[in-house]
């Protein structure tokens, strides 16, 4: 949950502290938090309760990725000028109600901010998250937020908190993929991008990526890289063997929460197509997709993997990508079980690339019918897989900054309501933006971290090729040799609240699927009632010219009328125990 602190308009408030670690049920039962300090930060064990400090990033213009501009209804609804029509836009960047305001995203824990000030007339947001244990009793549990100024406590905040008698799966039922990339830590943490094998810097930067997994996995959010494996060898690099075992994920290493002991479920070969044997013609294929298989049935059977065959293909590349997919599939020995995975449009791969398993298609609309048959055949295919990657209005919630609260708790109900078997997000630590040509981004102080150079634009604020705020930037870092004036010296890394608010959404999914297990058909109402229409649903204004439809988002804004969803998914899945 979100506390805001505001200082009234006449004072700044200085030395603010704020205290929150216990929650009490009649009985006595408590969950409650010990102190934190330094690295102690990254250790969960009997820290069921933590706070952040939020900082605020800038929106100075728009994002392209993220949504067209020729409809203002595509636009997060406190961006939208004033428009008439079919979103006809009226007016500049200053008519746009949020033009140029502070948007909160970076979560600090609290412990090492300590105490803050607040300037008068503006405020502070504080987040908290809540782990319930498996073994916490139903109920009531209570508690109080004590905010101290200058030592004195001056308000106090009653907290209630009611634990349903049943326990989410440790698996998440709305299955991600988020890629982490080591070069951008390494710079951010170490001051170089690759540290010698062996050195100091080596285990250090070991030790920051495992941390990223483990708040991943705290998010219920699965990581991939680019780890293809000790001077080619097939088979996954060492570090990986404690993230596929499930140990990483344990008390020996400070890991407390969401599936502890339970191995990362997704493993991917050759990310972004990196993949080192292309040269080696049909007998390598077969040669090193049989060693991967065989290494994984071996030490990971449970574990889902692919062969990343290549990113983005053009028109010139999609037979070669169909000729890769077909050498694997008519692999005689085990490699032909080996999955391939191309990010590249549903009904564009049917056509081009059959022999794919899976097309991961960014998420955008779409000439309906073309795309719901597309996906019914991959879906009737046990070898197939449907996935889809980053997400863009009003087809999904964007990953945007400045998009809409619900924004990314929609993208799991969508992907949950369309059959989606997982959702892979590009990037989470793009601190380094070479595609737009501008280098390192402090990411603690600029929102727009893709994209080139920005321009001034009277409609826009500011925009340039691409231009992105948000985009590849999930985790924040807690040391920063960069720009060390935001460096908090701590190895590992800090939570965007837009990972909290796509998690809320992997949760209410989990809610979905134990529902649905109780009340099938109340719960195919509920979810047509919250997401009306999503990704292909809204089909297109033109299918000669498939790539525009004018229309606003289904879904509501309002967190209260997705909390009462929770609310009435949690009466169903109790009414089944």
């Amino acid at each position: 949950f979100n506390v805001v602190l505001e200082a009234p308009s006449g004072a700044d408030v200085g030395g603010v502290s704020v205290s929150f670690d216990t929650l009490t049920a009649p009985d006595g039962t408590r969950i409650s938090s010990t102190a934190a300090s330094g690295d102690g930060v990254f250790d969960w064990r009997q820290r069921e309760i933590e706070m952040f400090y939020v900082r605020y990033l800038q929106i100075k213009g728009l994002s392209t990725l993220a949504y067209e501009h020729y409809d203002e209804r595509h636009i997060p609804e406190r961006f939208r000028r004033p428009w008439v029509g079919e979103g006809r836009g009226q007016g500049g960047w200053t008519d746009r109600p949020d033009h140029d305001a502070f948007y909160p995203d970076i979560a600090v824990p609290l412990e090492l901010v300590g105490e803050f000030d607040i300037t008068r007339g503006q405020n502070q947001s504080l987040w908290v998250d809540v782990y319930i244990p498996k073994d916490a009793k139903a109920g009531t549990y209570r508690g109080t937020i004590a905010v101290a100024e200058r030592g004195q406590v001056t308000v106090q905040i009653p907290v209630q908190l009611t634990v349903r008698d049943f326990t989410l799966p440790d698996a998440a039922s709305a299955a991600t993929m988020l890629f982490l990339g080591y070069a951008d830590i390494n710079k951010r943490y170490l001051g170089q991008q690759h540290p010698a094998a062996g050195s100091a810097n080596a285990a250090k930067s070991r030790l920051v990526r495992d941390r990223h997994f483990q708040l991943a996995r705290r998010h219920r959010i699965s990581l991939i890289d680019g780890n293809h494996g000790p001077g080619g060898v097939d088979q996954p690099s060492g570090e990986w063997l404690p993230r596929l075992e499930g140990s990483l994920f344990s008390a020996a290493n400070g890991y407390d929460g969401p599936g502890v002991g339970k191995g990362n479920d997704i493993f991917s070969i050759g990310t972004y197509g990196a993949w080192p044997w292309k040269g080696e013609g049909e007998a390598g294929m077969r040669q090193h997709t049989d060693k991967w298989v065989q290494w994984f049935a071996a030490n990971a059977p449970d574990t889902e993997y692919f062969l990343y065959l290549s990113d983005e293909p053009g028109s010139g590349q999609t037979a070669q990508v169909e000729q890769w997919a077909q050498w694997i599939n008519d692999n005689p020995g085990p490699g032909s079980s080996l999955k391939s995975l191309v990010t590249i449009g549903f009904p564009y791969a049917e056509r081009n690339t059959p022999s794919v398993d899976i097309p991961a298609t960014w998420a955008d609309i779409g000439v309906k019918d073309e795309w719901q048959a597309a996906v019914d055949k991959l879906a009737a295919n046990s070898d197939k897989r449907v996935y889809m990657y980053n997400a863009k209005r009003p087809a999904a919630g964007s990953f945007a900054t400045e998009d809409d609260g619900t924004a990314l708790r929609e993208l799991a109900w969508g992907q949950y309501k369309m059959g989606v078997d997982r959702w892979f997000f590009w990037e989470s630590t793009y601190y380094n933006n070479f595609q737009g040509g501008t280098g390192e981004t402090n990411v603690f102080k600029t929102a727009q971290t893709f994209g080139g150079a920005a321009e001034p634009d009277a409609v826009r604020g500011e925009k340039a090729w691409n231009y992105t705020n948000g985009d590849g930037v999930l985790f924040y870092p807690g040391t920063d040799t960069v720009y060390p004036q935001e460096s908090y010296g701590v190895l590992g890394p800090f939570a965007s609240l837009r990972l909290k608010h796509w998690r809320r959404g992997i949760q209410d999914v989990d809610y979905l699927a134990m529902a649905a297990k109780v009340d099938p058909a109340r719960v195919a109402a509920i979810v047509d009632n919250i997401v009306p229409k999503v990704l292909w649903e809204y089909g297109v204004q033109d299918k000669s010219d498939p790539t525009w439809v004018l229309t606003d988002i289904s879904w509501s804004k309002d967190p209260d009328v997705w909390e009462a969803a929770r609310a009435e998914l949690a009466d169903i899945i109790e009414s089944g125990n």
